[in-house]
Order: C-alpha cells, then structure tokens, then sequence
C-alpha cells in the first residue's frame, strides 16, 4: 500500500477527514507521509532520551518536504529483567515489535519510515519489520551510554554484575558495592561496552540501513540530535530513489554484518539476530558460516566486557567504518553493496579514518586473527551452539571438567553464591532454550558471579540458553537441540566429563554410547506447563536457536 490509496481521490475523503481529525491540512496531505516508528519510553535508560530523537527526525522530514507521523514500539530492558521471569519477556518482544509496527505501517499507508531503536531485541525487532514492510526505510538509534567512572577506572554494567560476584566473595565490601551502584551507569543510552544493543546498531550501519556514528555516537552528544535531523531528510531521498531495505540488505549485505561482526567483537546475541534479520529478507542462513567468515577475519576491537575500551572510544577512534575501512583493504568486504546513503559501502567508507589504533587494531596487528564469535558442534551441540571467543581467557580456550548440572538459571546462581562451584568444573544449565524456557533467557547474572569471584579463568558455562553481551568468560550459549527437544544436554549428569576445544570448534560429552542410550530411555524429557498468554504461544511456535529463535520462516 502506497499513501496515494488512502488519501488521493474522491473515494478517499473519509479518510482525509481523519486526517484533518488529527490536524494535518492538505498541504501536509499531499506530501510524503513518513511513519516514525518511536521506541520512547520512561522505563529503559537507553530509551529515555528517544522523544528528543524524535522531534528531531520529525524536523528533519519537514525540512526535507515530509509529513512526520509517530507511532510507538515497545522495548524491554535486558539489564532491569536480568535473573528473574522477566528476562522470559525479553527474546520473544523482537517478533512482537516486528508484528506491531507491520500492522501499523501497512494498515496506515505510509510512504516510509524512520525506525528509532536502541536496546536489545528492539533493534533486531525493528530491522526484521523494516524487511517484511519493505518500503524505504532509515534507522537512527537513541546511542550508546557514557562510561562509568568508579577508583579512576572506567566501568560498565557487566563492572556492576561482577561486583555483586566480587562482594559475595568478600573482595569488596557494602560501602564499595554501593559506590559501583551509584556510578557505573551516569548517562542515558544503552550500556557502555559491546553488548547486544550497541553490536546490534553498529551492525545496522554495516547493513546500510543506518547512517555512519548510528552505532557509537553517544546519546548525551549532541552530534547524535544532528544524525537524528539528517536521518529525517535522508529517508526523503531514499523515498524519492524507491530504495527499499530489501535492496539494501542483501547476501552480501549480511556476510559484510558477520565480518564485521568478528572484527568488533559483538555479542553472542548476534547470532541469534541477523539470521532472523536475513529470514524476513528471504535469505537462507547457515549458521556454519560463522566459523568460515571467522577464520578469515582479523579480531580488531576488544570493547567491554572483552577489553578496557568502550563505545565512546570506539566512537573517538573512527567509529564503525573505520573498522570497515581496516578489513576492505584487504578484500573481507563486497564494497558494491548499496547503503541507504544512497552510494555504495566502498562509497561510504572512502574516507574513514582510524584514528586510534589500540581501540581499532590495524588489520596488520590484530588481538587474533580470527573472529570474535564462534560456533561449535560435537555431540553435546549436533546443531551448534556459540561462545564469545574474544572474550574468552587464553587458558580456557581448551577445557575439560565435570559437569555441575542445573535446571535452571536460579539453581545455577544460588550453588555459585554458596561457594559450591569449584575450579575446572563445567556448568550446566538447561531448558532454558526458545522453547524449553520458554523464551530462552539471557544469563548475566551467573557468568558475572562467577567472574566476580574470580573463577572466569578456571569455570566454564554452557547453557540452551543465552548470554548477555555484557558476558566474559568461557560461556557458551545456544545449545541446539535444546533439552526440551531432546538435545543431549537433556541427558547430562552430574560428574559426566565434558570437553571443550573452542580453536578446533569443538565440544563433546565425554559419555559412551551405550549409556547415553540408556539414560534416554529413563531420563524424561521436562515440559514447562506454567507457561500462559504469549509466553505459552510462543513456546509452541519458536524454531531453535541454530536457526535463530524464528517464529515465521520465509528463506
């Protein structure tokens, strides 16, 4: 549907009437009507800020000959529903912003949008409606949070989560505990370091569907206002040129997003993102084409929790295109790919600068040269699961201990708080996958205690579920099969050896045949039978984690 449908013509005077119910005259009527799609909110700090995002996209259409209309999409907070039955709510909101604002684009008719996201699944969610709505489309994000300063040192949430751990382990005391608390989050914005919201943003503007610094201008900058009022009028041109997201994400599109994702260092979340990002774009993805963009692509940027760099660094150094500049000259990128500057990547990033090389390492001098993320198989994971590589000790990238088997994230956090977990053990949580969850909850809480107890060089973690962004450690998320389907993870017993090998992409469970087959004959697979309203629903229709936690499949 095209705005001419719904008000041009004399068949259409009721709903120009509508129109003049809302105030727009007739001069604003025949102008491009642009759907600004605002994820304000007063509950979630990196949204806060969106209503001042938001009047000055507003402004920026107007300025460009747009008529500016603003609807809503919902977000959820991943930090403020960490560690307890809210954090089920927060995967299964990306298909609910998705659903929402396709309902309100295409029953109201509108010429384009502009999409203001910046936490967590609001992103992804945004990105998968702009490519099933697939009219031209912008994106302009609410920016990363300023660093915390705690004892001169720069700090971040996942600093906050550690020092929980820390002061159960009586390294610090309460009057320290409370210092953390009061300084580690100062600004609006989402959370400082590499974790979801900001890898997911800075993904957008590899995409091509935001414009450069989307992804790592701060929100208390003013320069973030100024990207807002340009994203406005860009997306007047992206409607006067035709150019729709479907142009602009493209296969290639995509394989530029996961180098770039190596080279950053983001969060594991990714991978559950841009394949249902590619889904909505008709795109089939493989996850094995992970470890194939991995192994050739250079680790640049060690931004928290991997590294003592955060956003505003990355920012200062040259932001996004800057790294993409770094791996473009030695041939990692399709340059020809479109953008919704209208020129092409290898346009766009012409004159990127970096201008720190310790924020982004030359691709000559690189923290590895492989890849952030990995996926590895074995028959723990016959599917996949993944681990944030760069974030991982030198000494735990190869690893083998006894299980410690819970079936949930609580059960996991109470054994660690009383000091029950020791060194070189594996920790295993289970169903707490898409569907087994359901809502495959993300994890800080427990990787972040055993981190702030000192224990991150010596514990691993594995878990059908996920992990924060804000995650360290050998954590390793995503298990697929999942224990609620039948996955081997379902059989794992206390004790049982497990080995990790994350340079060979390697995980096994270290059990014989014949007794795994036994304890799937005795050992019953758990339903969840709480679960009610959207939870239960999506419980029913969610795909695995290998394939992205997807509801609709369109590949």
């Amino acid at each position: 549907m095209v705005r001419e449908e719904i008000v041009d013509g004399f068949q259409n005077a009721p709903h120009r009437s509508l129109y003049h119910a809302l105030g727009l005259t007739a001069e604003e009527q025949r102008r491009p009507l642009i759907g600004i799609v605002s994820s304000y909110n007063e509950i979630v700090p990196g949204h806060m800020n969106l209503d001042k995002i938001t009047e000055a996209v507003k402004l920026g259409v107007a300025m460009a000959g747009g008529t500016p209309i603003v609807f809503p999409a919902i977000a959820v907070c991943d930090g403020i529903a960490m560690g307890h039955r809210g954090m089920r709510y927060s995967l299964i909101t990306r298909d609910i912003i998705a659903d929402s604002t396709e309902a309100m684009a295409l029953a109201h008719g509108f010429d384009g949008l502009v999409m203001i996201p910046n936490c967590d699944k609001n992103v992804p969610g945004l990105l998968m409606a702009a490519a099933r709505i697939n009219i031209p489309t912008i994106f302009v994000s609410g920016g990363p949070m300023l660093a915390g300063r705690v004892n001169g040192k720069k700090t971040s949430l996942s600093s906050m989560f550690e020092a929980v751990g820390a002061y159960t382990a009586g390294k610090i005391d309460e009057a320290q505990l409370r210092v953390c608390e009061e300084r580690t989050c100062p600004t609006c914005g989402s959370c400082s370091g590499m974790y979801t919201a900001n890898s997911m943003n800075c993904l957008t503007e590899v995409l091509g569907m935001g414009l450069p610094g989307n992804g790592t201008i701060p929100a208390v900058y003013s320069a973030r206002i100024e990207l807002a009022k340009r994203a406005g009028m860009q997306v007047m041109e992206l409607v006067k040129a035709g150019l729709k997201p479907r142009d602009i994400m493209t296969e290639a599109s995509f394989r530029n997003a996961l180098t770039a994702d190596m080279a950053l260092g983001c969060s594991t979340n990714s991978m559950l993102h841009l394949p249902a990002i590619a889904n909505e774009c008709g795109i089939e993805w493989d996850l094995d084409m992970a470890n194939e963009i991995s192994q050739r692509t250079p680790n640049l940027c060690h931004l928290a929790p991997a590294g003592p760099t955060y956003m505003e660094d990355l920012n200062e150094a040259g932001g996004v295109y800057a790294v993409l500049k770094e791996l473009a000259e030695i041939g990692l990128l399709d340059t020809s790919v479109k953008t919704c500057l209208g020129r092409t990547l290898g346009e766009a990033i012409q004159n990127a600068e970096n201008r720190d090389p310790e924020v982004i390492r030359p691709v000559e001098r690189p923290y590895s040269s492989t890849g952030g993320i990995a996926v590895l198989k074995g028959n723990l994971a016959e599917n996949g699961c993944v681990v944030k590589r760069s974030a991982v000790a030198p000494e735990m990238l190869v690893h083998e201990g006894p299980a410690r088997v819970f079936e949930s994230e609580e059960e996991a956090i109470g054994a660690i708080y009383a000091g029950k977990i020791r060194k070189g053990d594996v920790v295993v949580i289970r169903y707490e996958g898409p569907a087994g969850g359901p809502g495959m909850r993300e994890m800080l809480s427990p990787t972040s205690a055993i981190a702030g107890m000192g224990l991150d060089k010596d514990v691993a973690l594995i878990t059908d579920g996920r992990f924060s962004g804000a995650t360290r450690g050998a954590s390793i998320g995503h298990v697929s099969p999942e224990a609620a389907s039948g996955g081997l993870i379902a059989y794992v017993k206390e004790g049982d050896l497990i080995s990790i090998d994350i340079p060979n992409y390697s995980i096994q469970l270290k059990v014989d045949e014949a007794e795994l087959a036994e304890r799937k004959k005795t050992m019953e697979i758990r339903k969840k039978t709480d679960a009610k309203g959207c939870l239960a629903r999506y419980a029913q229709m969610v795909s695995s984690a290998d394939k992205g936690a997807i509801i609709n499949r369109y590949a």
